[in-house]
């Protein structure tokens, strides 16, 4: 397995780097190559990496994902966040609650499905893939670009929470419909609680460490390794299901109060992160490009991508909404919309619950989900990049 995983990783940064010498984003490369290498087609990668019964696969797209989030909390400071403060709060539910709405509409007359099976797909569509979009963003604030407005940051904490409100929706429709629940108010109030405690017990958990860090001397290494371990412990509580609970947003948190009561050990772990991600971001982008099956993909057709773009129109009228009263300009506001286009990391996590669980048109739900990560992946990481460079200010020369 270790000769074979060896192997994924080389092609994979070879492919990272044949794309980003023509410059399109290394993501789709290594997303390509997790399709290529996939099971559902050239099926290299071993079976036993890919296995979500094993909890291989999975673990280590979770993992991968905690990093990123990781070394987004340690780089947003208290100034930062009160500068986007209210942009973020309305970036973070008015985008997709329009873009979930608006496929649960559509695919209602379209596809003939019941308003609550319609809902499902349409929140499953609405989630934004942080796995994609986090690490451009902090490419860009890395290299000054949005500095002065704070776009990168006003992305990075909107779209934290974009998830929340689309996967909490979308069990609660799911339990509707598989007669688990049949209150909706009650189960959207999860979301503000999940916020909530989320952030609360993530505050904590960076008091914590950061005690621990001051009183005990240890080298950064080890720092960043026991960080690591108690953010996979954190994010395991909302699996667990005892209480709604944020844990990505927590993880988050915790960054952000390290930051705020040591820059000095905050950047020291984000250094130890960055380095790390090297690693892991081949990882998440190979793993995620080998859970997608392009076969089923075809049997969303035309219907499903027309839902899809018309999804996506809705979700950037809400990213107009949501900028209303903001500072940002015409160009910013139009590199904010396409920054919130790209599907990954939850439609491949949660695409396919619906079919397992025998709900009525689930393979149509997977199939339009396919289709959403194989269309905004690359389209979003593509004009992240080429916007990002030309419509956001540079800083360089300030700093």
């Amino acid at each position: 397995m270790l000769v074979n995983f060896s192997i994924v990783v080389i092609i994979a940064l070879i492919a990272r780097a044949l794309f980003e010498k023509i410059k399109i984003p290394g993501i789709l490369g290594m997303i390509l190559v997790g399709i290529l290498l996939g099971p559902h087609c050239i099926n290299y990668i071993d079976a036993s990496i890919l296995n979500d019964e094993l909890g291989i696969s999975k673990d280590l797209r979770n993992a991968a994902l905690i990093i990123i989030l990781i070394r987004a909390g340690l780089g947003i400071s208290k100034k930062t966040l009160n500068k986007v403060g209210i942009p973020a709060a309305t970036m973070s539910c008015i985008p997709g609650i329009f873009e979930g709405a608006t496929i649960t509409i559509v695919a209602h007359y379209l596809l003939k499905m019941d308003f609550i099976t319609s809902g499902i797909l349409g929140f499953i569509i609405a989630a934004v893939s942080p796995a994609v979009v986090v690490p451009q963003m902090l490419d860009l604030k890395e290299r000054k670009f949005g500095q002065r407005k704070e776009i990168p940051t006003l992305i990075l904490a909107g779209a934290s929470v974009d998830d929340v409100f689309a996967i909490t929706i979308f069990s609660s429709l799911l339990a509707m419909k598989l007669g688990a629940s049949d209150n909706l108010i009650l189960q959207l109030g999860n979301i503000p609680l999940s916020i909530f405690t989320g952030v609360l017990i993530g505050t904590t958990i960076g008091f914590a460490l950061h005690y621990l860090f001051k009183f005990i001397p240890m080298r950064a290494t080890k720092k960043a390794i026991l960080f690591m371990v108690v953010a996979i412990l954190f994010n395991n509580l909302e699996h667990i299901e005892i209480f709604p609970i944020a844990s990505l947003l927590g993880i988050m948190a915790v960054g952000f109060i390290l930051l705020e009561l040591d820059s000095k050990i905050a950047n020291e772990l984000a250094n130890k992160f960055n380095k790390a991600w090297i690693l892991a971001e081949v990882v998440l982008f190979v793993l995620i490009g080998a859970a997608v099956d392009i076969k089923v993909m075809f049997n969303a057709g035309l219907i499903g991508l027309i839902i899809i773009i018309i999804g996506l129109l809705a979700r950037s009228i809400g990213v107009y909404i949501a900028l209303i009263g903001s500072q940002l300009n015409k160009k910013e506001k139009l590199f904010c919309a396409f920054a919130y286009l790209p599907k990954a990391t939850v439609q491949a996590a949660i695409g396919a619950i619906p079919l397992s669980e025998g709900v009525e048109y689930g393979d149509k739900i997977l199939a339009i989900a396919v289709l959403s990560i194989i269309v905004t992946a690359p389209l979003g990481s593509f004009l992240i990049k080429f916007t990002g460079e030309r419509f956001l200010e540079c800083n360089k020369k300030n700093t």
